[in-house]
């Protein structure tokens, strides 16, 4: 039995994990086009500093990302975010503290009283009566008003998704979030109720020694699989119930193959199996996004926190700033800070393809305007994503369904990546293991 795994990314390498550690009969390739492993799960070092590509860790709220670590041998470099990093901030018109309680909530200056009336009004609002979809921003407005709404929620999903609340489907992108309104007939009540059914805190930032990618390292290197480093898969057609793949190197029969690329990535590979489903998974938007980092030897703002996002109404060029060297100490060499920029997103879209020189100009002007940094970095670290984080948009939900209904009539077939159901690092590896499952399922037994 052969299985063909195209994509390097945590999807890919979670995936042939689950599978080789089930079935170490089978023989898995892995195809990766770039020269190392993670996807946008990596990490760049710049002259003592560290810096990630994409996200910087997971919570430790869901337990399949812990169980991996754990299963892989991966304990010993697994680290936890300081408590300093508990402490966010949200740019409005002015720099604020994200509220920790109740109080602090009716203390802080980011939404007038009008609007923490409305917000507390939420607990007598009805809950929505149908299951059609809507955008975050229309689920916001109608249960915690437009002031709560384009402050905190608009910062949130800069914050994840890179997106605005009238961009992204609040049942694709924040499915909890709808079950708590659809079980407890609203998101105060729910929570109430889930506070007092479940002990303990609602997850800590979790990453690894000097970035992530000494996980996506580690775990390549326990998975029991041949890895094609800069192997382009350009190819992969159906025969007689298996498949073939196409690279520059070689056309080699597989029996199984799992696409864990980018939904455009895959939708070409798929072009010539059934271009209905190569058409669906293209019309899955992505928001461009890049990332800017700065390390400083002298810096003398204390970088107390996590960091900050900044809202719409704002009119900032950046989405937010991560002060990478108090979340991870390891980040920054002794006594040196960094931090990075996020520019770009559905917001401003443009903004994120612009080139070095200029995205550098546009986080130096972000940090001034929204810190008061007005020095200049020591080290430089940028990263562009023409196509960055997938877009949930409305509709998303229906068009999974669509896909993965089309997706049974290819059997040996699979899809699995952050474009489909979950972009953090904690749903790909849940999605990942259900996706190892299923293969596994459909597999022969394993020889005795």
């Amino acid at each position: 039995m052969k299985i063909a795994i195209v994509g390097g990314g945590i999807s890919g390498l979670a995936t042939a994990f689950y599978i080789s550690k089930a079935r170490p009969d089978v023989e898995i390739t892995l195809f990766e086009t770039k020269d190392k492993l993670g996807g946008s799960m990596m990490t760049q070092e710049v002259e003592g500093f560290f810096f990630e590509s994409g996200s910087n860790g997971f919570l430790s709220n869901k337990p399949d990302t812990l169980a991996l670590i754990e299963e892989s041998g991966c304990r010993d470099i697994l680290i936890q975010s300081n408590d300093s990093a508990r402490k966010r901030f949200i740019y409005k018109d002015f720099l604020c503290p994200l509220p920790e309680s109740p109080k602090a909530f009716l203390r802080s200056p980011l939404l007038s009283w009008i609007g923490k009336i409305r917000v507390a009004g939420e607990f007598f609002v009805s809950p929505k009566k149908d299951d059609t979809d809507e955008t975050l921003q229309s689920f916001g407005y109608r249960r915690v008003g437009k002031e709560m709404t384009n402050v905190f929620l608009d910062a949130m999903v800069a914050g994840i998704f890179g997106s605005t609340p009238d961009k992204i489907s609040v049942n694709s992108a924040f499915p909890a979030v709808v079950k708590l309104e659809k079980e407890y007939g609203g998101l105060f009540k729910g929570m109430l109720a889930k506070k007092k059914k479940e002990a303990g805190p609602g997850g800590v930032l979790m990453s690894f020694k000097q970035g992530v990618s000494s996980f996506i390292q580690r775990l390549a290197s326990v998975c029991k699989i041949e890895i094609k480093m800069q192997c382009e898969v350009s190819d992969i057609k159906p025969k007689n119930g298996k498949y073939i793949v196409t690279t520059q190197e070689s056309e080699v029969l597989f029996d199984r193959v799992i696409l864990a690329t980018p939904s455009y990535i895959s939708a070409k590979l798929l072009e010539n199996i059934d271009k209905s489903l190569a058409k669906d998974l293209n019309e899955i938007e992505y928001s461009p996004i890049s990332i800017v980092g700065f390390g400083y030897y002298d810096l003398s703002h204390p970088l107390d926190g996590f960091g900050l996002l900044t809202t719409t109404s704002a009119k900032k060029s950046i989405l937010g700033v991560l002060w990478d060297s108090s979340i991870f100490g390891d980040r920054a060499p002794q006594n040196a800070k960094s931090v990075r920029v996020m520019i770009g997103g559905q917001r401003n879209p443009s903004l994120a393809l612009k080139g070095d020189d200029e995205l550098v100009s546009i986080a130096k002007m972000g940090i001034r305007e929204t810190m008061g940094i007005d020095d200049g970095p020591d080290v430089v670290f940028v990263k562009r994503y023409e196509k960055g984080i997938p877009n949930y948009g409305l509709g998303h939900k229906d068009k999974m369904v669509k896909i993965f209904n089309r997706l049974q009539q290819h059997k040996g077939l699979y899809l699995n990546s952050n474009a489909y159901f979950g972009v953090a690092v904690n749903d790909c590896v849940s999605n990942s293991k259900k996706c190892a499952q299923k293969v596994l399922e459909e597999l022969s037994p394993s020889p005795r």
